[in-house]
C-alpha cells in the first residue's frame, strides 16, 4: 500500500532551500529536491516547481525552516532578499496548516532524531544524559540554539545568538576586526563564522598586508588553507577556528550545556580533519577557572543527510505547537 504524502517540509537557508515530503506522523522525507534561492525569484516559484515534479502528493500542512527570526506573517531572510507572507503560502497552495520556525531550531529538533554513526565526536568528553544540549554551525550566517529539558523532554531554544558581539585578542584581530566596525558598526560572531565572514575576512587581511585580493569563494579558501597553498588564506581559516571554539564554549558556559555541544551548518563538516586538528578544542577549553570543566564537555560535528528537514517534520507534532507561528485555514 503506497503511503500518502500529505506533508511538506521546507529548510531555507541563505543560500539553498531544501524541500521533502513526508507522510504525517513519519519524520523523514521520503521526496527530497535541493534549489539554489538565487535562481528563482520567490519561495512560491520553487513550491510550485517542486510540486509539479514530485510523487503524488495531498499537502495538508507545511514547515518551513528559516534563516531569520520568526516574529510575524511577513517574514525576511537576514542574509537574502527574499521576503514571504506565511498567509499567503497558505492560501496559495491551499494548505489546512503552515507552520514557519527559525532555521536552528530546525536543526536542534533533529539531534535526538540522530544516530551515532551521523556525528564525530571532536576531542574528548562525556554527555550528561539530562544536560541541556548546546547548538551552532557556520554556513552563509552563524545558526545558534539549543534543547532543555522539561517534563515534556527536549524543547528547542529559538534565538539569534550568531549575532553577539565579539572582540580582538590582540593587536592583529583589532586591525582586521576595526575594519568591520568601521562597515558595520558592530563586529558580530557571525561577521566572522560564516561563508560571507570567511570572503570579507580574507579581503580585509589582504589589504592589511597590502596584497590585492583575489576573488576567492568560501570554500576555495578552506580549500587553499588546507592544501596550505596561501598565507592569508592560512590565517583566515586559523582565525575562523579559534574563534568557533571561543564562541561555542560561550554557548556551553551560558546554557550549562552538559549535554554537549553539537555543529551543524555548511562548513565545518566539509573541512574534516582539518577542523579536528585545528585549534578550536585548544579554545574551546581555554576558560580560565572553568578550563576542567569544558574538558568534560564533548562536541559533536553534525554529518547527516537532510537534519533540518528531520527537524522541521518533529515540529509539527502538538508538542511543540507553540514553536514559531503557524498559520491556519
Amino acid at each position: 500500500m503506497t503511503t500518502l504524502l500529505d506533508a511538506l517540509v521546507i529548510d531555507m537557508g541563505g543560500t539553498n532551500i531544501r524541500l521533502g515530503l513526508l507522510a504525517q506522523n513519519l519524520l523523514v522525507p521520503q521526496y527530497v529536491e535541493t534549489y539554489e534561492i538565487d535562481a528563482f525569484p520567490s519561495l512560491a516559484d520553487v513550491i510550485s516547481l517542486f510540486l509539479s515534479k514530485a510523487p503524488p502528493h495531498a499537502i495538508k500542512q507545511a514547515c518551513i525552516d528559516v534563516a531569520t527570526p520568526v516574529t510575524g506573517d511577513l517574514i525576511k531572510l537576514t542574509n537574502h532578499d527574499w521576503s514571504f507572507s506565511i498567509s499567503a503560502i497558505g492560501q496559495q497552495f491551499g494548505f489546512q496548516r503552515v507552520k514557519v520556525i527559525n532555521d536552528f531550531t530546525a536543526l536542534a529538533l533533529s539531534i535526538p532524531l540522530l544516530s551515532p554513526n551521523e556525528l564525530k565526536l571532536v576531542g574528548q568528553g562525556s554527555a550528561d544524559p539530562d544536560g541541556t544540549i548546546g547548538l551552532l554551525g557556520p554556513g552563509t550566517g552563524l545558526g545558534v540554539s539549543g534543547l532543555v529539558r522539561s517534563a515534556a523532554g527536549l524543547y528547542p531554544i529559538s534565538g539569534e545568538g550568531g549575532h553577539v558581539t565579539i572582540g580582538a585578542r590582540n593587536a592583529r584581530e583589532l586591525a582586521i576586526f576595526s575594519a568591520f566596525w568601521e562597515r558595520y558598526g558592530h563586529m558580530s560572531a557571525e561577521r566572522l563564522l560564516s561563508g560571507t565572514g570567511l570572503e570579507e575576512i580574507y579581503v580585509v587581511i589582504a589589504k592589511l598586508n597590502g596584497i590585492e585580493a583575489e576573488p576567492l569563494l568560501p570554500e576555495e579558501i578552506s580549500a587553499r588553507a588546507v592544501n596550505k597553498s596561501c598565507p592569508i588564506c592560512i590565517e583566515v581559516m586559523n582565525m575562523f577556528c579559534e574563534w568557533l571554539g571561543i564562541v561555542s564554549a560561550n554557548l556551553v558556559l551560558t546554557l550549562g550545556a552538559t549535554g554537549g555541544l553539537y555543529i551543524g551548518g555548511g562548513i565545518v563538516p566539509k573541512l574534516g580533519d582539518y577542523f579536528i586538528k585545528s585549534n578550536f578544542r585548544e579554545m574551546f577549553e581555554t576558560k580560565g577557572r572553568f578550563q576542567n570543566f569544558m574538558r568534560g564537555i564533548p562536541v559533536y560535528i553534525i554529518n547527516a543527510d537532510q537534519p533540518a528537514l528531520r527537524g522541521a517534520a518533529s515540529a509539527l507534532s502538538v508538542r511543540f505547537e507553540r514553536i514559531g507561528l503557524t498559520w491556519r485555514a
